[in-house]
């Protein structure tokens, strides 16, 4: 993921790393030696405690998708950098997001199996039906029947690019891998809590 720009100010940014080290030193002390960044289950703690994120195969995908480095540990930077698409991407950040974390063997496709994977994974949590594995056959078919433009079985990006232009609920077709918007406000209010109590004092 290449982040030409973040979209936090300076202060933002300060109290994002604070975030990010009072979560280390949380991880240090339950795992009693020093932690340099947020392992996988810190960080899927995170995501499941401030964005309500609770299907286990997409948090793994999201951090994946933040660990640039492929170090299995989160840095501060790619923590940041993450947050900065995460919380306030533009529709075209958000759109690369999520193909990426569709896109499970990362080939440039999302592929009818990884779209069966991921659509399965998501949906049985529903009540035991007989077949379960046709009616997720069915949704596959559907969704390359609206979203496949060149008609080629499989989503390139330019297919999931073009079907998330033309309808935006499609952005998380496969399952959810964004927080929403009332967990991403209620998060930027607690952790930016004190800058805006130092501009309100500056500005009255």
């Amino acid at each position: 993921m290449q982040l030409g720009t973040f979209l936090f100010n300076k202060s933002e940014v300060e109290c994002l790393i604070k975030l990010f080290d009072s979560l280390v030193a949380k991880s240090s002390s339950s795992n009693h030696h020093a932690v340099v960044g947020l392992d996988h289950d810190m960080f899927r703690d995170t995501l499941h405690s401030a964005f309500g994120l609770t299907d286990d195969m997409m948090m793994d995908r999201v951090f994946r998708i933040f660990d640039t480095a492929c170090d299995n540990c989160i840095s501060v930077v790619e923590w940041v950098e993450g947050l900065s698409v995460f919380l306030r991407g533009t529709l075209d950040e958000r759109i690369k997001f999520c193909f990426e974390v569709y896109d499970l063997n990362g080939d440039g496709y999302i592929s009818r199996e990884e779209m069966f994977q991921m659509l399965k994974n998501s949906l049985l949590k529903q009540p035991a039906e007989d077949h379960p594995d046709e009616g997720i056959k069915d949704l596959v078919d559907i969704a390359l029947k609206k979203m496949d433009h060149d008609e080629d079985g499989k989503l390139s990006f330019a297919d999931f690019e073009k079907a998330v232009r033309d309808e935006n609920l499609l952005l998380e077709a496969f399952g959810p891998c964004l927080p929403d918007l009332k967990s991403s406000m209620a998060f930027e209010q607690k952790t930016f809590r004190k800058i805006h109590e130092l501009s309100f004092h500056v500005e009255h």
